[in-house]
């Protein structure tokens, strides 16, 4: 039977784990998540049930969070972003809910520095950005990524254990349809979560998700928290209280290195 690190701890044990995109989602917070200055102008409303909505002050931006615990992913984080307020839509950025909440602020907290950005200059890189895909895929690659570019325009990146991967569609031509960049993490039968970023999406945002996914900081979780299938393939990076049945094994965290986007 496979072991792992995990298995003589309390379920209300208190953990960092690595890598991230096994993690589980930790706490859906949307003012957390989002980290938007609500207080200078961004819109934000939340139901009793838990859906939430934050707007930009232009309304070029609009992000949900819509909570389905009876449903697969168990709901959707959405960044929605338009070039005119109230016209048609010009990407799109969805999240199953079950995507730990680390990746999901980092890329807001993106999305955020782009907005001003564009704000303070006559750049428009939320619908005109010139970075290249590559700064999004190369980092996964020096940690150790598999890589496969298959013909039909799409090339795919593993991660090491293959319980994770990014898919990055290369070549669109006018009848291609899904997402130019594709996440999960957890078997890709049966993924834990995943993430889609539509066509005209800002490379600089999925360079801020594939940095955060590879991150070697460790995500805080409670052992009951982390998905169970998948737990073999997790390092241990401490522990914080008292463990159940004597002293368990802790993996060493994998080695620090440096990804290719710094912020």
């Amino acid at each position: 039977m496979t072991t792992h690190p995990f298995e003589n701890l309390d379920p209300a044990q208190a953990v960092q784990v690595l890598p991230r995109h096994l993690a589980g989602p930790g706490a859906a917070d949307p003012r957390a998540v989002w980290a938007f200055p609500f207080d200078e102008g961004w819109p934000f409303a939340q139901t009793d049930a838990g859906t939430a909505a934050a707007f930009s002050p232009c309304l070029r931006l609009q992000t949900t969070y819509d909570p389905q615990p009876d449903k697969a992913g168990k709901g959707t984080w959405t960044i929605n972003a338009h070039r005119a307020p109230f016209s048609a839509l010009a990407w799109q950025i969805t999240f199953d809910a079950t995507t730990p909440v680390e990746l999901l602020h980092d890329v807001h907290a993106e999305l955020l520095d782009l907005y001003l950005e564009d704000r303070h200059s006559d750049q428009d890189r939320l619908f005109e950005d010139g970075t290249a895909p590559h700064e999004a895929y190369a980092p996964l690659l020096a940690r150790g990524w598999s890589h496969e570019v298959k013909t039909d325009g799409t090339q795919t990146f593993l991660t090491p254990e293959e319980l994770g991967g990014v898919c990055h569609r290369y070549a669109v031509s006018g009848g291609s349809s899904g997402p130019a960049w594709r996440s999960w993490g957890g078997y890709p039968s049966e993924p834990h979560w995943t993430a889609r970023f539509s066509i005209g999406t800002p490379t600089t945002l999925v360079a801020a998700f594939t940095a955060s996914l590879i991150s070697t900081e460790p995500l805080h979780r409670t052992v009951q928290d982390v998905p169970v299938h998948t737990r073999r393939a997790l390092y241990l990076a401490t522990t914080t209280v008292k463990q159940l049945h004597g002293n368990t094994p802790v993996a060493p965290p994998p080695p620090a290195l440096v990804s290719g986007r710094t912020r």
